[in-house]
């Protein structure tokens, strides 16, 4: 049973020994076969973007890292959370320093790859978030922080075997 209730709330966010404020997020991704055929050549991948709280521009679901939780539990709650969707979380992408939209400070960012396996119809934030499946190409032209597309850099290497592995991972 999915919770259709989004966490609030920072006290039990997680900081770093510079308090820099913990966020993980994801990247969820799937691949759509452009004919019906079995080489692995006509998969193109889409990846799953949502809109921010504002509506204005589009990122991937991420939020703080709570100290009941692992890193882990943390990226796939906001996945379903902010995205309405599940699925399988693959090893970290990196980790990125980032300064905050609202306020004045930075945090530390962690994002990870998660292959969808179920989207779902009801969500926590259905009536806050629009989430669109798109190109990486649409990604990277809509999204509107560059850590995250430098995240999208990294999963698109992982996934074309051109990747360097990350010290992080």
């Amino acid at each position: 049973m999915v919770s259709l209730v989004s966490r609030t709330g920072r006290q039990l966010q997680r900081y770093n020994p510079n308090g820099r404020r913990l966020v993980v997020g994801c990247i969820p991704y799937r691949f759509k076969i452009e004919k019906p055929c079995t080489n692995s050549s006509d998969r193109a991948l889409e990846v799953l973007v949502i809109t921010s709280r504002n509506g204005r521009g589009n990122l991937f679901p991420k939020g703080g890292w709570e100290s009941d939780e692992s890193m882990i539990q943390a990226a796939k709650r906001e996945a379903m959370e902010e995205a309405g969707v599940q699925g399988r979380i693959q090893p970290k992408l990196g980790i990125w320093s980032f300064k905050s939209k609202s306020q004045d400070i930075f945090h530390e960012g962690h994002m990870f790859p998660l292959l969808v396996t179920e989207q779902l119809d009801l969500w926590p934030e259905k009536d806050i978030r629009q989430r669109k499946w798109v190109t990486v190409v649409e990604a990277k032209e809509n999204c509107q922080y560059p850590w995250m597309k430098e995240a999208l850099d990294e999963l698109v290497n992982r996934l074309t075997g051109s990747s360097r592995q990350t010290a992080s991972s």
